[in-house]
């Protein structure tokens, strides 16, 4: 499938996108409000040199930024809890594959389903960002997104994180103390090279998941070569 179809032309520059079971189809067709939020986003991320020598991880203002367009279209960040309850229905006397219409016992596994949290929900389109995370974030991730679908909340889920090309960024830019932040943004991080190897091994299951990678043009006043 040709991407360029489905997205703007001028986000092919700033980003790469990899399609999953579909993803990029069922949301700019279902969902063309949903997408064209997260086009006008994409579209205004606009990442300085100063906010990645700034600390603190996922905390930093990157986050933010998604956070300050999302937000006032209804986006919200969603976490679901529910209990399992299972019913035993009797097969009816003499009658082979007839079971009664009440059950003879029931029980409930409580928290069968807790913790799972997106960072962003709207509709049923979710929208998780992995700035700089340990990579066993994207784990919790897509097993979130996967229980979102297999619980029937969602459609389709998108993954923003880092380009593995923002590493030639990282080596040229220097901390506080004179040295590449690179060393803040290593090779157990979250970043497109650990998402889509789990996403090859479908660890999202039968979720539609579209990844996202944040490109070298994002940042804004960075100039390659100085």
């Amino acid at each position: 499938m040709d991407i360029s179809t489905y997205i703007p032309e001028d986000l092919l520059p700033k980003y790469e996108f990899h399609n999953y079971n579909h993803a990029l189809e069922i949301i700019t067709q279902a969902f063309p409000e949903e997408w064209n939020e997260l086009v006008t986003c994409l579209r205004k991320l606009d990442i300085s040199v100063a906010d990645l020598q700034a600390a603190g991880g996922n905390e930093t203002n990157i986050p933010k930024k998604f956070d300050d367009v999302l937000y006032p279209f209804g986006w919200r960040e969603i976490r679901i809890s529910g209990d399992l309850h299972i019913k035993f229905f009797p097969r009816q006397a003499d009658q082979r594959g007839r079971f009664s219409n009440k059950p003879f016992d029931e029980r409930v596994i409580e928290q069968y389903i807790d913790g799972h949290n997106i960072d962003f929900l709207k509709n049923r389109v979710a929208f998780d960002l992995e700035w700089n995370s340990k990579d066993q974030t994207f784990d919790r991730d897509l097993l979130a997104m996967r229980t979102y679908y297999d619980c029937d909340i969602i459609s389709a889920g998108v993954i923003i994180t880092r380009s593995q090309e923002l590493n030639d960024v990282f080596k040229s830019v220097l901390d506080r103390d004179g040295k590449p932040i690179m060393r803040k943004y290593g090779a157990s991080t979250t970043w497109m090279g650990k998402l889509l190897y789990r996403l090859n091994s479908r660890r999202n299951g039968g979720c539609p998941i579209l990844a996202i990678g944040i490109r070298k043009p994002c940042i804004s006043d960075w100039i390659e070569g100085e």
